[in-house]
């Protein structure tokens, strides 16, 4: 993939890629039937109106990669020497290219290939008119025979109509193998009412008109709820754009193949465009009555007791200001705190955590929030994988490990308030592990022994929290385990 400066100007947002994709071989390429049935299909024209550009007796037509279990394919006219396309992967796109009129029987194979391969997928017979434009989009799941989920590909007429002035023109396309029939909430203000209703899988909504230069939220709904939301990038004034949502509902939004908008211009792809962030608030302040906390004016978390967990709450990229009030207070009042997350990233799912005192005792921590990405390795599927984060504000960095006759042999070492261990956690044998905590250094004098729970393929923060010699908010390990959703917290305590 080459990168295109064509649309940085216009496109750029932080966590999308920007990117245009030219694959094209040297011979004519076609599009797709949308039942893949590859029966003489035609391209529906939704957007009506004469060919602009393109010439008499020549259409153009793109392929985009959209199946988000499906390797690289090659793109063959059946009968030629050569593939048309090679090398499209997941979130590729390739230029509109200009063919003769007329029907193409086109295949799909696993990239790289010779004539000779098997053929992974036939399109079929496809007929492409005189000055059309076509988009072939691979979609569906390659190793599913579920006929509502199983691979295909969905042929698209493109419209050739200028857009106006001021404007964008988006065609939305619904081609998540795992999500419900959606609702689209341009401005995510209303998600019961949404302006594009009644999206079903593998179905799209053509010619839908926004206002340019903008960047835009963007609200999915089932049901009349709220499932997740967008930050899109600022749309290009006269652009002609394909969004088509993707990927999982059921992996991360961080993982390739996790729920996305793929974007697609008429140079190529834009990029995935990732949910917005996620976050977790964990009340760790030992002196701190039940909060709530507001961001911007709209309430985000009401009446969180100390020791408990918040969540999730889906906000917009980059810095995030909250303000923190003593539960009931008022919202015009003086808060508490307002500490500030920031540099919050698409895709990304945060634990924050509230700690440090709001009257701290000498060398003790002031009141403050912490935050720490998601970001646990996936691939240990035998083992627990735990983040040591240490929020105690009145202890001292400490070493952490298994215990071992009178002291500790360290896993965790000098682990300061405020820091915590590796993203990608410890790896840690189950059922249980008798853990240790020690002043740094000092291995043999265990300030705390406690029985964790380390059961395969749980994903945790186990956060140090409490005071060190309280009675009513005793130092003691919170775990936040990650794997559920929404994310679960325990409280485990020394022994």
């Amino acid at each position: 993939m080459r990168k295109s400066s064509l649309l940085l100007g216009a496109l750029l947002i932080s966590g999308c890629t920007i990117e245009t994709i030219e694959k094209a071989g040297p011979a004519p390429v076609g599009s797709g039937s949308g039942s893949g049935t590859g029966s003489g299909a035609e391209p529906t024209n939704p957007g009506g109106g004469t060919s602009k550009g393109v010439a008499a007796g020549k259409a153009e037509v793109r392929v985009v990669h959209g199946s988000p279990d499906a390797p690289a394919v090659d793109v063959w006219v059946k009968g030629l020497a050569q593939p048309v396309i090679t090398g499209l992967s997941y979130g590729d796109a390739s230029r509109y290219l200009e063919v003769d009129e007329g029907s193409y029987d086109f295949e799909l194979r696993a990239s790289p290939s010779k004539a000779s391969d098997a053929v992974a997928y036939s399109i079929g017979m496809i007929t492409l008119k005189s000055q059309t434009r076509s988009t072939a989009i691979a979609a569906g799941l390659l190793g599913s025979s579920s006929a509502d989920s199983k691979f295909r590909v969905l042929a698209l007429a493109d419209s050739t109509t200028a857009v106006p002035t001021g404007k964008a023109r988006v065609r939305v396309v619904h081609a998540s193998p795992d999500a419900p029939t959606v609702g689209v909430d341009v401005g995510d203000d209303n998600v019961a009412a949404p302006e594009i209703a009644g999206l079903a899988r593998f179905a799209d909504v053509a010619g839908v008109q926004l206002p340019a230069n903008n960047a835009l939220q963007i609200g999915i709904g089932a049901s009349g709820k709220r499932v997740t939301a967008f930050t899109t990038p600022r749309l290009p004034d006269g652009g002609d754009l394909t969004v088509i949502a993707t990927g999982l509902l059921g992996r991360l939004p961080r993982e390739k193949d996790g729920f996305s908008l793929l974007a697609i211009s008429s140079a190529g792809a834009i990029g995935f465009i990732k949910q917005n962030p996620i976050v977790y608030a964990l009340h760790a302040s030992p002196d701190a009555p039940a909060i709530d906390a507001y961001a911007g004016s709209a309430r985000a978390i009401d009446n969180l007791p100390f020791g408990q967990l918040a969540g999730p709450l889906q906000v917009q990229p980059g810095d995030l200001t909250i303000k923190v009030f003593g539960a009931g207070a008022a919202p015009s009042g003086k808060p508490v705190a307002e500490p500030t997350l920031t540099d919050l990233r698409p895709g990304e799912r945060y634990l924050s955590i509230a700690t440090g005192f709001l009257s701290p005792p000498a060398g003790a921590k002031p009141f403050q929030v912490l935050a720490f990405a998601e970001s646990f390795a996936l691939d240990d599927t035998k083992n627990a994988r735990a983040r040591v984060v240490h929020a105690s504000p009145n202890a001292p960095a400490v070493d952490a490990g298994p215990v071992a006759g009178g002291g500790i042999t360290p896993a965790v070492a000098n682990l300061a308030f405020g820091k915590s261990t590796q993203d990608a956690g410890l790896s840690l044998p189950g059922p249980n592990l008798l853990l240790g905590v020690t002043p740094a250094d000092q291995s043999n004098n265990i300030l705390a022994r406690f029985t964790l729970p380390t059961l395969a393929p749980s994903r945790s923060f186990v956060v140090a929290a409490g005071v060190l010699g309280h009675s009513t908010r005793p130092f003691r390990l919170a775990v936040v385990d990650t794997t559920p959703s929404p994310w679960a917290i325990s409280h485990v305590f020394a022994h």
